[in-house]
Parts: structure tokens; C-alpha cells; sequence
């Protein structure tokens, strides 16, 4: 497999204008010719199915969901990021590039990055005309919070429901592309399958989750904005129904796979209440603005925490990392706070905790101004644990969040797989070892509003296209695979459900593919895995027909998936015999615990080759190259 990232030459602030300018176009009048499929609704998604129909191409958009509204970015609580300096603080866009590029540990392409944060204000911008109610200051004008990983305040919010809204805006663009006929939406569809004529992805294999058909699709292209795949854990902040089936099969028909190891523990997450508990909850970074996290000094301290005087208190990040104090980035907070726990200075129940008090902040600015900013978030707190956050801190403990690793894309957004489209969360492209917060938001945006409308057209405008309709047998075929895999399913009929099995595997990845990696937790995983998986294919029960509505049904595909993408993340955190960000390797670290890159060996995206299903995949590498962010030992203190 051949990786060209197809970045363009030239100074790295000029790449992007210049790239834009040599692409090929496509006359307004032969848009109308070319058909396109999006599959999934949500930011990324929804953006882009909206501004490829703004520009007359005939779009068809694929969503689980019976309406774009439900899609997992609603999730996202803190803000989106954008240089625009409106603190005066010393923000620029080569200052967001800069701290993306650190905070991702050196593991992403430098290129793409910049370009992000080139076309981030626009962002801005752009929602502000579609009247996304962003938080003002007193002026008037658009405020700003810091997040971790930065020493300004670029962050744009809304209170602690920014994805929500965000998402509306781009529903609202989306609907009304939908009414003037240049979108086609298909709600409560699951893309199973990518249809390859030539080499080229032209078409979908979908299920009807109503009526259980199986229907295929044509198209000139197709673009895969479906998120992350976090729920290969079980345990997650993700929705239960975020899954990794579109992309996986995607790589098990060419679509190399990159960096899948690259897993984002976020900090601030509720902590497990029980084994009974099917997902996490989600606590935004942005409350770190303003609480401050600490543990008893004293191990096994079982006071309540306001039995606890000050000077019996840790507050370990302010200590340890006297810059950034509480808004160091997640993956340094995410293992401080484990490694508390670890010691024996965790708290609550499970001891697996540690607080996030606000009593300084509102003693200071008020409880009014505490609640302007977060007073969902705390609503939302009290209504799952029954405990008030205005009198008493937060109980908060990491949780596996966001994948930074995906399909592998060029500058253009375009797998190895030519005409598959990959964006926002599906693909690797902009995070490297660790996402800096409020940053998937900006680019789910950056990719469906400002980046793909210009390269699908180049794309569109350099292909030839034979005719392809879906009764041609590259079609007939893939809709025969998966209603064989379909009838394969419903005919185990064994003794254990499809959640037994996912919250098995979701404790193997935990126990030894979770926060902290080793070499023997992870062989231990690659075999664990497959033993799970053989069972699940001999002993899984489904109840049900496969030819009507049944959950169960979905579930055990997307479960069926996970247990083969856990062996692949799995063996690539294995091969990568460093600590980088999200990635710690208990064998690699710093004298004071931090993540200690190998740069001379493990500089590059490890992209993977699908060979079958528990057969070693093949190593394909990219090389990263920083001419403007030279590689160092990270450092917040």
C-alpha cells in the first residue's frame, strides 16, 4: 500500500491557499451531474452534506438517527476553538497550531493542523450567521474560556451545551438544502458495507432499521463522517449507539486504518457507580476553568470533604504544574488523577476519585456567575448522583472519551481507498496522540464546511466515471455478503446476549489496553480477544427476525466489529514502544512519571493494512516531518 499525504509544497501558512487555487473545479452547471453520499449527521456530517448541496451537487445523507438533531456531537459540553484574539491575550492562529501540535505529542502532520487552525475563525463566524447563541461578555461581544492545554482563553461557548447548538446550526443549513430538493435525507439507516467498482468507493449497502431492508446506493463518491469508536471499551462517555462499523468495514475493503491505539481518556468524567452502569457520563472540561481538583493528603482519608481543612488538602496539578495548573491537557490530568487513586488519596465509595470543588470560585465571583457558565452541567450533576455541586465539590475520574486514531486520509481528506471520504472523529488526521479540548468540534466544522467542499470537487473534476447502477454485480455482491453475515447471525442462536459480550470485551480493553499499557497486559489482550470473539460467533443469542425492526440485531453487528478492532488496537499499542500522549507505555516514562516519546523510531502514523480477520495486518508508515514545531519533552509546569 502506497500512503501520499498529497501535502502541498511551499511555506506551511500559504499550503492550504495555494492548494486550493491549483485544484481542479467543477462548473456550476455539471455539479448537478454528480451524485454524493454522506453517511452520518452530525457535525461534520451534517456541514458537509450541506455545503456540497449549497454548491448544486445532488447529495444523499444516511443517518441512524430518525433526525440529524440526535447525533453524538450534541454530547460535546465546553466550546470550540478559534485564534480569533478577542481576549487580547496573545492568541494567533500560529499559536493554536503550536499548541495542537504539542499537545498532540508530536504525532500528527504538521500541515494539517496549520490549516485547521487557518480556517477556524471562519468557523466562528459562520455560526454566528446561522444564530448560534454564543455566551457574551458584558459589551456585547463574544466571550472566551481557556481549556486545557493552552495559556489563552480561545474558547467559544454556550454554556455547557455548545455541541448542541453547534449542531442545530448546521441542522438548520441542512434542512433547508434538504427543502430546496439537493439533499436526499434517509433517516434510521445503517451503512453495512462500501461498494467498490474499479478501485473506487460509488456506492453503500444500507439496513432499513424499520423494516430491516437491505438497500443499496449509488454515488460518485461517498464520505464517511461517523465518529469515533470509543465503545470498543463498553464503558464510555460516548452515546451507546456510537459505533465503528462504517469505518471498519471500510478498512477491511482497502481503507488503511491509522494510529487506532490513540485512544483520549478524558478526566473529568462521573465516576462508575456499578457494574449495572451500560456508559459514562461526560463532566465538560471547561468546569476546570473554574474548579480546582484535589485529593486528601492523608491516604484512605474517608471525611467528608468539607471535614477536610486546607491545609489537609493536595491540590496536585497546581503543584505539579504550577503554569497550567488545573488546565493542563487531558492526558496529563487524566494519569495524575489515576496515579492519586492508585497511592490510596482517591475518595467516594470506590476510592477511584478525586474532587473538583467550586467553593473558592463561588466564594470569589458569586454562585450566580458559577451557574451563567455551568448551571446545566450542574444540574445534570445532581440529577445523576443526587448531589449538590454548589455546596459540596464534584466527584470526577477519567473515563475513555475520544479516538484520536482512524481511517487514514490525505490533505484532502481521502482514504486509501479512492472517492472514500473520511471526517471529524472518523479519521486521524488533526489530534495525533491527544486531543486538546473543545478541538472536535472545530474540526468536525473545518472539514464539512471549509475543506471538503473544495476537495471533492478536485477529486470529481480529475476522475473518470464509467456508469454504475445498483443492480451491477459489484453491488449484487456486497448486498449478498452482508445478508449472508445477517442470516449468519440470527442462526447462532446461543446462550449469552450481545451486552454480555461487549461488556466483556470492554473489560479486557480496560484491564489491559485502558490508561495505563504494558507488554504483558497487551499480549494478554490479543489473547483474550480472539477466545472472545470465536465464542461470540458459536454462543451469542439473538432474539427476534432479521427482517424488521431489531435492536438486538444492530447491536450484534457493531459488537461483532468492536471485537475484531480491539485486537487491532491491541497489537498497534503494542508495536509502539513509546508513551505519547493518550498512549502510555508503563515501560517509557520520564523520572517524574510524564510520557516519553521515541522519536528516532516512532515518528510516523502507523497505518494499518486489513490481511483477514485475525490474521497480522500489514505496517504501512507515513513519516512525520516538523519544520516548525520542533519535537521536545512536553512540559505545563
Amino acid at each position: 500500500m502506497k500512503l501520499d499525504s498529497k501535502i502541498p509544497a511551499g511555506p506551511i501558512e500559504k499550503k492550504w491557499d495555494s492548494h486550493r487555487f491549483n485544484m481542479k473545479l467543477v462548473n456550476p452547471a455539471n455539479k448537478r451531474k454528480y451524485s454524493i453520499i454522506v453517511i452520518g449527521t452530525g457535525l461534520a456530517g451534517a456541514s458537509a452534506a450541506a455545503s456540497l448541496g449549497e454548491l448544486g451537487y445532488n447529495v444523499l445523507t444516511f443517518s441512524y438517527h430518525e433526525s440529524p438533531r440526535r447525533a453524538h456531537s450534541i454530547a460535546a459540553q465546553g466550546g470550540i476553538n478559534a485564534p480569533k484574539n478577542y481576549a487580547n491575550d496573545g492568541d494567533s492562529i500560529w499559536r493554536l497550531f503550536y499548541d495542537t501540535v504539542k499537545g498532540g505529542d508530536y504525532r500528527a502532520r504538521e500541515a494539517n493542523v496549520y490549516r485547521l487552525a487557518q480556517v477556524s475563525g471562519s468557523i466562528i463566524d459562520q455560526c454566528v450567521a446561522q444564530g448560534v447563541p454564543f455566551a457574551r461578555d458584558y459589551a456585547g461581544y463574544l466571550d472566551n474560556r481557556s481549556f486545557g492545554g493552552a495559556q489563552v482563553s480561545r474558547t467559544f461557548y454556550a454554556r455547557g451545551q455548545t455541541g448542541q447548538q453547534l449542531l442545530l446550526g448546521a441542522y438548520s443549513a441542512l434542512s433547508r438544502q434538504i427543502n430546496a430538493g439537493t439533499v436526499k435525507f434517509f433517516p434510521r439507516r445503517e451503512m453495512l458495507e462500501v461498494v467498490l467498482v474499479d478501485g473506487q468507493a460509488r456506492g453503500v449497502v444500507c439496513r432499513d432499521l424499520v423494516t430491516g431492508k437491505i438497500e443499496t446506493y449509488a454515488a460518485n463518491a461517498v464520505v464517511l463522517a461517523t465518529g469515533g469508536y470509543a465503545n470498543t471499551f463498553y464503558l464510555s462517555t460516548m452515546a451507546k449507539a456510537s459505533n465503528a462499523t462504517a469505518i471498519w468495514r471500510a478498512y477491511k475493503k482497502g481503507a488503511a486504518f491509522a494510529n487506532p491505539c490513540f485512544t483520549q481518556i478524558h478526566p473529568t468524567c462521573i465516576p462508575q457507580g456499578g457494574d449495572y452502569q451500560s456508559k459514562l457520563t461526560l463532566m465538560s472540561e471547561s468546569l476546570r476553568n473554574d474548579g480546582r481538583i484535589w485529593v486528601p493528603k492523608k491516604k484512605g482519608d474517608t471525611r467528608r470533604a468539607d471535614q477536610i481543612p486546607e491545609e489537609e488538602r493536595d491540590y496536585y496539578l497546581e503543584r505539579l504544574y504550577p503554569s497550567f495548573g488545573n488546565l493542563v491537557p487531558r492526558d496529563v490530568a487524566s494519569r495524575r488523577a489515576k496515579e492519586m487513586c492508585d497511592k490510596g488519596y482517591g475518595v467516594g465509595p470506590t476510592s477511584l476519585a478525586v474532587y473538583l470543588d467550586f467553593a473558592e470560585s463561588i466564594k470569589r465571583l458569586g454562585r450566580h456567575v458559577i451557574e451563567e457558565r455551568y448551571g446545566n452541567l450542574f444540574d445534570m450533576y445532581h440529577e445523576i448522583t443526587a448531589e449538590d455541586p454548589y455546596k459540596g465539590p464534584m466527584r470526577i475520574y477519567p473515563a475513555v472519551h475520544y479516538t484520536m486514531g482512524g481511517l487514514w486520509v490525505d490533505y484532502n481528506l481521502m482514504s486509501t481507498i479512492p472517492g472514500l471520504f473520511v471526517l471529524g472523529e472518523a479519521n486521524f488526521s488533526d489530534h495525533g496522540a491527544n486531543r486538546l479540548g473543545a478541538s472536535a468540534l472545530m474540526q468536525g466544522l473545518a472539514d464539512g464546511y471549509f475543506v471538503i467542499p473544495y476537495t471533492m470537487g478536485d477529486y470529481l473534476a480529475s476522475t473518470k466515471f464509467k456508469p454504475v447502477k445498483v443492480d451491477d454485480a459489484p453491488f449484487i455482491e456486497a448486498q449478498g455478503g452482508i445478508e449472508g453475515l445477517i442470516k449468519k447471525l440470527m442462526s447462532i442462536n446461543g446462550k449469552k446476549t450481545v451486552e454480555e459480550f461487549h461488556r466483556e470485551l470492554g473489560k479486557i480493553m480496560w484491564d489491559n489496553v485502558g490508561m495505563g499499557r504494558n507488554r504483558a497486559g497487551l499480549e494478554k489482550a490479543l489473547k483474550e480477544i480472539p477466545r472472545l470473539r470465536a465464542e461470540f460467533w458459536q454462543n451469542v443469542k439473538l432474539v427476534g427476525v432479521s427482517n424488521d425492526m431489531n435492536a438486538e440485531l444492530e447491536r450484534a453487528g457493531r459488537v461483532a466489529d468492536f471485537l475484531e478492532l480491539g485486537e487491532l488496537l491491541a497489537f498497534d499499542a503494542l508495536h509502539r514502544e513509546e508513551s505519547c500522549g493518550g498512549h502510555f507505555r508503563e515501560e517509557h516514562h520520564t523520572e517524574e512519571g510524564e510520557a516519553q516519546r521515541n522519536d528516532k523510531k516512532f515518528s510516523y502514523v502507523a497505518a494499518w493494512e486489513f490481511t483477514g480477520v485475525g490474521k497480522k495486518p500489514i505496517l504501512n508508515k507515513e513519516p512525520l516531518k516538523f519544520e516548525y514545531v520542533k519535537p521536545s519533552q512536553r512540559s505545563y509546569k
